[in-house]
């Protein structure tokens, strides 16, 4: 579902899910970058030592989420990982449009998060979703934040996957 080959630039953002990006790595492999953010150190050397047992090289930074140290349009795709729903609204867009300036044109942000749950599962459910977030989703960020050809992927083991992609500000171009 990620989509990526050898070579390929891709970004986690935070998440608990550090083998995530251990297996992105592997993908990538060494011609390409795998890249982690996330915002305690504590969670650094969980992710480290996750790509240390596959044997594979992650860069792993720690910074806030709003203030993202790469460059701008350099990743092909950048995955979050059960983090947006859980966002205040303002963290949330400032991360989104963080996640914008570092895809490179034509690059994905795929959003993979519990799936929302209804019925009585929702009244059990533990999540602390925002509530704006429910709203739309995944889906109603991503466009709010100027990604197009959003869509959900598809649903598998009580998650879902989202993906939006960076397109040309300006269509004539």
């Amino acid at each position: 579902m990620a989509g990526l080959k050898i070579g390929s630039k891709v970004l986690q953002i935070d998440g608990i899910d550090r083998n995530l990006i251990a297996e992105l790595a592997k993908v990538v492999g060494l011609s390409g970058h795998a890249c982690a953010l996330v915002r305690e150190e504590n969670q650094a050397k969980k992710f480290t030592r996750a790509a240390a047992m596959v044997g594979v090289f992650v860069k792993i930074t720690v910074a806030p989420l709003g203030s993202m140290p790469y460059e701008a349009n350099f990743f092909d795709l950048v995955v979050i990982k059960n983090i947006l729903g859980e966002m205040h609204q303002n963290n949330r867009v400032i991360c989104l449009q963080q996640v914008y300036e570092v895809l490179r044109i034509g690059g994905r942000c795929l959003v993979i998060e519990q799936a929302a749950r209804g019925g009585l599962g929702a009244l059990w459910s533990k999540q602390s979703l925002d509530s704006r977030y429910t709203r739309g989703g995944a889906q109603a960020a991503l466009k709010a934040e100027g990604f197009q050809g959003v869509r959900l992927l598809g649903e598998r083991d009580s998650m879902s996957f989202t993906e939006g992609t960076k397109g040309t500000k300006n269509p004539d171009l």
